[in-house]
């Protein structure tokens, strides 16, 4: 895999990395590889390290009373981290699942932190990586508490048109903050239990 391509192909989307910082980037991170269902990080557990999504998803979620319920959801070319864990030095209190086999660019905070102070160009991508975060998760926030179910549904399917084919229901309804009967209700409407 040519990383530096990808690396690339990322600053694209969020800002452009310099080709001297693409490749210092890839000679700190480690290529690891994920079985669907590795749980990398267990709520509680301390980690200071993030993941670039080459291949495959991953999911944050909760374990609140017994129920699963999925809070992230992170595809190729999207970075997936214990927020609350690697920007500060408190527990993390989500679990991070790997939902499908995946391929990662792994990253500790402290090779972001030196790629920041050394490239100007690393510092803005972080920022507008963080900015994004902060956006998705505010939207995400806004469209809970004011959308009906099916418009929570439909705009998550615009954001991610597959998402249905790659993540289960079960995960996807918890997202909704709805049940799996409404989920499916919403999906095939003329179907009525």
């Amino acid at each position: 895999m040519d990383f530096e391509k990808i690396l690339s192909t990322v600053g694209e989307l969020y800002s452009p990395l310099s080709v001297a910082c693409q490749r210092e980037f890839v000679a700190h991170a480690r290529v690891a590889t994920f079985k669907k269902g590795d749980v990398v990080v267990r709520e509680g557990q301390f980690s200071k390290k993030a993941s670039l999504i080459v291949e495959g998803c991953a999911r944050a979620y909760y374990l609140k009373d017994g129920k699963d319920i999925s809070d992230w959801f992170t595809f190729e070319n999207q970075f997936m981290a214990p927020i609350v864990s690697f920007f500060s030095d408190q527990p993390s209190p989500h679990n991070i699942e790997y939902v499908e086999d995946s391929i990662v660019l792994e990253f500790s905070k402290e090779t972001m932190d030196m790629l920041s102070t050394k490239y100007h160009n690393f510092e803005r991508f972080i920022s507008k990586v963080v900015t994004e975060t902060m956006l998705g998760l505010c939207e995400r926030l806004y469209t809970i508490q004011f959308n009906r179910a099916e418009e929570r549904y439909r705009h998550l399917i615009n954001i991610h048109p597959d998402i249905a084919y790659r993540i289960p229901l079960t995960h996807i309804a918890s997202y909704l903050g709805i049940t799996l009967e409404t989920l499916s209700r919403i999906r095939n409407p003329k179907v009525r239990i």
